[in-house]
């Protein structure tokens, strides 16, 4: 059974519509073509005007959909022999980061990303893609394993935030990330960094640094998420909505205000909808940026990084003549 929105209420309907005529049609009894055809096209007409003005707090529901493919969901099926590696060699292996060697149209690249679960067993498991300290380190080591071998990097993002928990902070979540920020930035193989569905916080940017950062179309990235945000400023998540417009957390905002390189478009209605089409366009999308990328020597590579980075929030004043 599928998953609809308040928002896409009118599709939902739409669709049952269309159920309906189907079972009709398939019971031989009424020729059904035409009217199924009309509905059909009234369906994706309704989907074109919905999606073509999504706010802010809309893209973070279908980010966060039930049925969007995670982590190791692109992994099956843009990658061929994946091997996944654990462990940070400090305290334990992370099941809410994922990493490992494989080979995209025939490059073998470190792919490390947070993953989620896809029923309650799984979610207790993966902590809800929020990483421990134990995960960001584990992201490190296989990050200096690439750059040992000379293979690029690259991360899915997609979690809620870091564990917030008190052995997190214990175990030094917040040095754990800051290390990885400071080497990412100075790692000498190409980096690309995608935004696959939630990117929250320090927990997101702990494997957010590359050469190439790119969002989906329905993704969100940023220091907080909307209900926190909510909750801090208005002591309620009732004004969520409004605290997503004004975090402007869009992948078309963070594009605008140049915190991104790129944005790859979904199919219809979000990538849970055609998850075979959103594969093919992301291994598309990769092997485009890897051909870029690879072109580039070591030492160009960490000064366009740093440069880029360091280059976000600068502010210049035009000094006022007397």
């Amino acid at each position: 059974m599928s998953t609809y929105f308040d928002f896409e209420k009118p599709i939902a309907e739409l669709e049952e519509q269309l159920k309906d005529m189907q079972k009709v049609q398939d019971k031989g009894k009424i020729d059904m073509t035409d009217k199924i055809q009309e509905v059909e096209s009234r369906i994706l007409q309704t989907k074109k005007e919905i999606y073509s003005r999504l706010n802010g707090w809309q893209r973070v529901q279908i980010s966060r959909h039930p049925e969007r493919p995670y982590t190791l969901d692109y992994i099956e099926n843009i990658c061929d022999g994946f091997i996944e590696l654990h462990g940070d060699r400090n305290v334990k292996d992370d099941s809410a980061m994922v990493g490992g060697f494989g080979q995209i149209g025939g490059q073998t690249v470190m792919i490390i990303g947070q993953q989620k679960g896809r029923n309650t067993k799984q979610r207790q498991q993966r902590n809800f893609g929020m990483a421990n300290p134990e995960g960001y380190r584990k992201a490190l080591r296989l990050m200096k394993l690439a750059e040992k071998f000379n293979k690029p990097v690259i991360t899915f993002i997609d979690t809620p935030g870091a564990s917030p928990g008190l052995e997190a902070e214990e175990r030094g979540q917040g040095e754990a990330i800051a290390k990885n920020l400071m080497e990412m930035a100075v790692l000498k193989v190409p980096v690309i960094c995608i935004v696959i569905g939630e990117g929250a916080s320090g927990g997101a940017l702990g494997i957010g640094v590359g050469d190439k950062v790119i969002m989906l179309e329905n993704t969100w990235y940023s220091v907080i998420s909307p209900e926190s945000c909510s909750s801090i400023l208005w002591r309620s998540w009732e004004h969520k909505e409004k605290a997503a417009e004004a975090l402007k957390l869009t992948a078309n905002d963070m594009l605008k205000n140049g915190l991104i390189d790129g944005i790859i478009n979904e199919p219809l209605g979000g990538a849970h909808t055609n998850a075979a089409a959103m594969y093919q366009t992301m291994k598309e999308e990769i092997l485009k940026m890897l051909g870029e990328l690879l072109k580039k020597n070591a030492a160009h590579l960490v000064e366009s990084r740093i440069a880029k980075f360091s280059a976000m929030g600068v502010v210049e004043e035009e000094s006022q003549s007397a």
